[in-house]
Protein backbone atom coordinates (compact mmCIF):
# COMPACT_ATOMS: atom_id res chain seq x y z
CA UNK A 1 0.00 0.00 0.00
CA UNK A 2 1.17 3.19 -1.12
CA UNK A 3 1.66 5.89 1.25
CA UNK A 4 2.70 9.62 1.56
CA UNK A 5 3.06 11.50 4.35
CA UNK A 6 4.13 15.34 4.35
CA UNK A 7 5.65 17.17 7.06
CA UNK A 8 8.04 20.58 7.52
CA UNK A 9 4.87 22.61 7.63
CA UNK A 10 4.33 25.35 10.07
CA UNK A 11 3.42 29.22 11.31
CA UNK A 12 6.37 31.69 9.16
CA UNK A 13 6.00 35.71 8.73
CA UNK A 14 5.60 37.23 5.59
CA UNK A 15 8.92 36.59 3.44
CA UNK A 16 10.17 33.57 5.83
CA UNK A 17 10.96 30.30 4.11
CA UNK A 18 10.03 26.74 4.78
CA UNK A 19 11.28 23.25 3.41
CA UNK A 20 8.42 20.67 2.83
CA UNK A 21 8.90 16.61 3.05
CA UNK A 22 6.67 13.86 1.51
CA UNK A 23 8.02 10.76 2.69
CA UNK A 24 6.57 7.82 0.06
CA UNK A 25 6.13 4.07 0.35
CA UNK A 26 5.67 1.92 -2.01
CA UNK A 27 6.88 1.29 -5.51
CA UNK A 28 5.02 4.30 -7.37
CA UNK A 29 7.68 6.52 -6.03
CA UNK A 30 10.10 5.25 -7.86
CA UNK A 31 8.02 5.47 -11.04
CA UNK A 32 5.76 8.28 -11.19
CA UNK A 33 6.76 11.99 -11.31
CA UNK A 34 5.72 13.83 -8.38
CA UNK A 35 4.23 16.90 -7.78
CA UNK A 36 3.11 19.78 -4.89
CA UNK A 37 -0.57 20.53 -4.60
CA UNK A 38 -2.47 22.97 -2.11
CA UNK A 39 -5.46 23.91 -0.86
CA UNK A 40 -6.68 27.07 0.69
CA UNK A 41 -9.50 27.62 2.86
CA UNK A 42 -12.83 27.52 0.20
CA UNK A 43 -10.67 27.04 -2.42
CA UNK A 44 -9.98 24.02 -4.34
CA UNK A 45 -6.92 22.07 -4.81
CA UNK A 46 -4.31 23.10 -7.12
CA UNK A 47 -1.20 21.84 -8.29
CA UNK A 48 1.96 23.91 -7.25
CA UNK A 49 5.09 22.15 -8.96
CA UNK A 50 6.09 18.63 -10.61
CA UNK A 51 9.39 16.88 -10.76
CA UNK A 52 9.27 13.87 -13.42
CA UNK A 53 12.03 11.08 -11.89
CA UNK A 54 14.86 12.12 -14.07
CA UNK A 55 14.52 15.13 -12.86
CA UNK A 56 12.66 17.41 -15.01
CA UNK A 57 10.53 20.61 -12.97
CA UNK A 58 7.58 22.29 -14.16
CA UNK A 59 6.03 25.25 -11.81
CA UNK A 60 2.68 26.97 -11.54
CA UNK A 61 2.87 30.42 -11.99
CA UNK A 62 1.67 30.87 -8.09
CA UNK A 63 5.09 28.66 -7.82
CA UNK A 64 7.90 29.74 -10.40
CA UNK A 65 10.21 31.98 -8.97
CA UNK A 66 10.00 31.25 -5.44
CA UNK A 67 9.21 27.89 -4.99
CA UNK A 68 11.82 24.75 -5.33
CA UNK A 69 10.85 21.09 -6.08
CA UNK A 70 13.43 18.22 -5.52
CA UNK A 71 13.00 14.60 -5.02
CA UNK A 72 15.71 12.03 -3.71
CA UNK A 73 15.16 8.93 -5.44
CA UNK A 74 17.15 7.34 -3.01
CA UNK A 75 15.28 7.79 -0.05
CA UNK A 76 11.84 8.17 -1.66
CA UNK A 77 11.41 11.76 -1.07
CA UNK A 78 10.20 14.63 -2.73
CA UNK A 79 10.81 18.32 -1.34
CA UNK A 80 9.09 21.73 -1.88
CA UNK A 81 11.89 24.75 -0.42
CA UNK A 82 9.64 27.10 -0.72
CA UNK A 83 11.32 31.49 -0.20
CA UNK A 84 9.98 34.45 0.19
CA UNK A 85 6.18 33.41 1.57
CA UNK A 86 3.24 35.49 1.25
CA UNK A 87 0.38 35.58 3.42
CA UNK A 88 -1.94 33.85 0.37
CA UNK A 89 0.52 30.85 0.10
CA UNK A 90 -1.50 29.76 4.00
CA UNK A 91 -2.84 26.66 2.59
CA UNK A 92 -2.71 22.99 3.02
CA UNK A 93 -0.07 21.40 1.18
CA UNK A 94 -0.01 18.06 -0.29
CA UNK A 95 2.38 15.58 -2.31
CA UNK A 96 0.77 13.17 -4.99
CA UNK A 97 1.79 11.34 -8.25
CA UNK A 98 1.42 13.32 -11.22
CA UNK A 99 -1.64 13.25 -12.43
CA UNK A 100 -2.82 12.97 -8.82
CA UNK A 101 -4.45 9.87 -7.43
CA UNK A 102 -7.20 9.82 -5.25
CA UNK A 103 -5.98 7.08 -3.12
CA UNK A 104 -2.75 8.61 -2.71
CA UNK A 105 -3.98 11.91 -0.81
CA UNK A 106 -2.38 12.13 2.78
CA UNK A 107 -2.98 14.49 5.41
CA UNK A 108 -1.21 16.98 3.96
CA UNK A 109 0.92 19.89 6.21
CA UNK A 110 -0.41 23.59 6.97
CA UNK A 111 1.65 26.35 6.09
CA UNK A 112 0.27 29.61 7.77
CA UNK A 113 2.36 32.67 6.79
CA UNK A 114 0.94 35.57 8.86
CA UNK A 115 3.02 38.15 11.40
Amino acid sequence: QVQLVESGGGLVQPGGSLRLSCAASGSIFSNSAMGWYRQAPWKQREWLASVTNGGRTTYSDSAKGRFTISRDNTNNTVYLQMNNLKPEDTAVYYCNTVPPSGKYWGQGTQVTVSS
